[in-house]
């Protein structure tokens, strides 16, 4: 494609969650847009993140039920998993949803140019020699799978998330090093798989970012499933061994399994693709930014993985959406990343929207916590979930933090978004009539109790 003569109003340099949302919503807002991705529009997410992997636990969630059907009174059995299927289910899921943005990138006429970009200039990127020219620049390159210095990803062995979302066959036994949300939904789906699973994270709790008392409830859920865990132990080293691989931890112990899977966080791509050049001020490989998602160069923003926000496809969504916003004239409120609605999508799920009990003490002092456990929940009880919705409450304020764990909690933690984001008391929450029986009243019920009228829990 020849490059347009006169500069577009935003040229992408990268086409993942943050890259396609700003490109869509600037094309809404009548802005000419440019998309440059090196490899397919939708970015980690869509291909070798979120969707594949939400897709292999839900096989598992087949599989488990299958499994376990005796105990809802249905006799079944479980003949195995074949791998292929799993992965053609997964494929099908990838190629509808790849089908829709592609028609989706046609349909709001935006240039899209298909190599890899380098910025040149704060105006213009280069792809396969060719230059396009924007009045404003975006940066949305994402991020790479990182592993520990020294430890060398083979992919047979040694393997990243991208290899194991790609497995031919189900390891027999695999060692996580990472216990954060890549780490523990790998786990859970691997152990619904049949594999013996043992996670190493160097921190004193699984998922770490989460309150404390949300790890608690998952590490306890995870010892149900039989799920190994090491916490508070670091790496030392690995061998491979004829079967597999041999890890060393830092407390002399020795695991040994069929796989390692890194899932020690995910790295800034932004080595090579001219930033510092153009002057963009950076650390540790992220692109800097201020709250509206500008870098120190005027005409250049940054949006996704590449800056040191939360490294979620719905926050790139967000800051891509702003960016446009801002870029077309309009006046953006910032993004508030406490309000950022959180999911680890394991067995049984973690969800939360707002601040921790340690993040609200810090700032507030004294706050009111309340836990409503999920055994007082009927639907929960059908589904034979076990887990638990946590409330913080600021000294005579708003609820700040709410924290779920158990079998489908992320569908919930939408409503728990909007009680954090409208700064809604106890008493406002309660006066909602939450539906019979589903899960979301369990919501309901904890603020009831906060709220000093508990209905189905002692006062």
């Amino acid at each position: 494609m020849s490059a347009p003569t006169s500069p577009a109003d935003l040229v992408i340099l990268g086409g993942g969650s943050g890259g396609y949302a700003a490109a869509f919503r600037a094309s809404e807002l009548g802005l000419n847009v440019v998309l440059i991705e090196k490899d397919k529009v939708g970015g980690t997410c869509l291909h070798r993140g979120c969707i594949p992997t939400k897709a292999l636990l839900h096989a598992g969630e087949v599989a488990d039920l299958a499994r376990e059907g005796e105990q809802f009174g249905v006799k079944t059995s479980l003949a195995g998993i074949d791998m292929d299927g799993v992965n053609a289910y997964k494929n099908g899921v990838i190629s509808k949803l790849y089908k829709g943005l592609q028609g989706l990138v046609k349909a709001r006429k935006i240039t899209y140019v298909e190599g890899e970009g380098r910025l040149t200039s704060p105006t213009t990127v280069e792809v396969d020699g060719q230059s396009y020219e924007g009045k404003h620049v975006l940066l949305a390159t994402g991020s790479y799978a990182r592993s520990l210095p020294g430890l060398e990803i083979d992919g047979t062995k040694v393997i990243t998330s991208d290899h194991a979302l790609n497995l031919d066959r189900v390891p027999t036994s695999a060692i996580i090093l990472g216990g954060g949300v890549i780490g523990c939904e790998f786990a859970s789906a691997w152990k619904s798989f049949g594999v013996d699973v043992t996670i190493v994270e160097a921190l004193p709790h699984l998922v770490p970012l989460e309150d404390e008392s949300s790890s608690k409830l998952l590490e306890r859920a995870f010892r149900r499933r039989k799920i190994n865990f090491e916490l508070g132990s670091r790496f030392s080293g690995v061998q491979t061994t004829e079967n597999g691989v041999k890890v060393s931890l830092e407390n002399g112990k020795e695991i040994e399994a069929e796989l390692l899977l890194v899932a020690v966080g995910r790295g800034p791509v932004s080595q090579g693709l001219g930033y510092e050049e153009a002057g963009v001020e950076m650390e540790r490989g992220y692109v800097l930014v201020d709250e509206y998602c500008r870098t120190s160069v005027p005409t250049i923003s940054a949006v996704g993985d590449l800056i040191p926000t939360l490294q979620l496809a719905h926050v790139g969504f967000g800051e891509g959406i702003l960016v446009a916003e801002r870029v077309a004239g309009l006046e953006p409120a910032p993004i508030d990343y406490a309000g950022v609605p959180r999911i680890t999508y394991s067995d049984p799920e973690v969800a939360s929207v707002g601040l921790t009990e340690a993040q609200a003490k810090e700032r507030y002092g004294d706050v009111t916590t309340l836990t409503y456990d999920l055994a007082g929940n009927g639907r929960s009880q059908i589904l034979k979930t076990a887990g638990a919705v946590k409330l913080i409450q600021a000294p005579d304020g708003p609820v700040v933090g709410i924290h779920m764990v158990g079998s489908r909690v992320g569908e919930l933690i939408a409503e728990a978004q909007l009680i954090y984001n409208w700064e809604a008391e106890a008493d406002d929450v309660a006066s909602l009539i939450h539906p019979h029986p589903t899960q979301s009243e369990a919501l309901g019920e904890a603020h009831l109790a906060l709220a000093g009228k508990p209905l189905h829990v002692h006062g």
